[in-house]
């Protein structure tokens, strides 16, 4: 809702976020209060006119110490700054946390929140529901938890990560089937140069890392390729949240000796056996 206060121009259009909460919300969501107090029944005032604002507020609002400021919520409750609460989200981690105002107000009340011990779920739900039935009679008893809760507002980015996975799971396959083939088709291609290099005393081992020499350049250049354009796509990605995690250089560092040791493996069975073949059967024909 808008907001106004003594000396706000009155013609912008100033929003804040509204938070309708009872005397324990602090408590039970282990909310820090950086400055003022928080709600409390011992000031019976503060169910009527008392607000408690988070850092993002005290910025917004310009003020150094909002404590004691008066505030008016869309000329619809007015009262008294009592407490600064240290910022929290309350919208997805896609917005950057805006101001809020938090205030008493009983009729806007639509949900109970319980902090339970994660070590028998089962049995508080089985308590609450048994409370709730005696409470508020023929109510439906309905339940989330506040953590899947959040991990909804990140559904899209779930489904997409499992696409991801399964693409990147599939284009490994489809790459190691490719660096098979042609590892076999170099060794067929050089057998008769393998057997010279034996006969002219060239160990397996020394052929084998010669054959792998190769297919490390190729893998090397995919992936100087690679690197640049998943930079550029992950950084526009990430754009979306406010909230995001830098991209170290060590994720591509790693996926690059990922990307060395699956080929690698994929090519060293027939490189080994190219490396190990006799030279009289390969030059027999020469």
């Amino acid at each position: 809702m808008n907001y106004i206060y003594e000396g706000l121009d009155e013609r912008k259009n100033n929003m804040t976020g509204c938070i309708p909460v009872d005397y324990d919300f602090i408590d039970t969501f282990k909310l820090n209060i950086v400055e003022g107090r928080g709600f409390s029944k011992e000031y019976p005032t503060d169910e009527t006119n008392a607000f408690i604002v988070n850092e993002a507020a005290r910025k917004e609002f310009g003020w150094d110490t909002p404590i004691g400021k008066e505030l008016n919520i869309a000329n619809w409750k007015k009262g008294t700054i009592i407490g600064v609460v240290k910022d929290f989200h309350f919208n997805s981690l896609r917005q950057k946390i805006g101001p809020a105002v938090l205030y008493i107000e009983p009729p806007h009340f639509e949900y109970f929140s319980v902090r339970v011990n994660p070590a028998n779920v089962s049995q508080t739900i089985d308590f609450l529901k048994d409370k709730w039935q005696k409470l508020v009679p023929g109510e439906t008893f309905e339940y989330s938890f506040l953590a899947e809760d959040f991990d909804r507002l990140y559904s899209t980015e779930t489904r997409l990560a499992k696409i991801l996975i399964i693409i990147t799971i599939l284009a490994i396959v489809v790459a190691c089937l490719g660096l098979f083939g042609l590892s076999f088709f170099a060794a067929e291609q050089r057998k008769r140069e393998i057997g010279i290099r034996k006969v002219f005393g060239a160990t397996a081992t020394a052929i084998a890392i010669m054959s792998a020499k190769e297919f490390a350049r190729l893998v090397l250049v995919a992936n100087l390729i690679a690197w640049p354009i998943a930079w550029y796509i992950m950084n526009k990605w990430l754009q979306n949240f406010a909230y995001r995690a830098g991209i170290e250089i060590w994720t591509f560092l790693l996926a690059g000796m990922i990307s060395f040791v699956i080929s690698l493996l994929t090519i060293s069975y027939k490189s080994i056996r190219a490396a190990c073949a006799n030279p009289a059967d390969t030059l027999r024909y020469e």
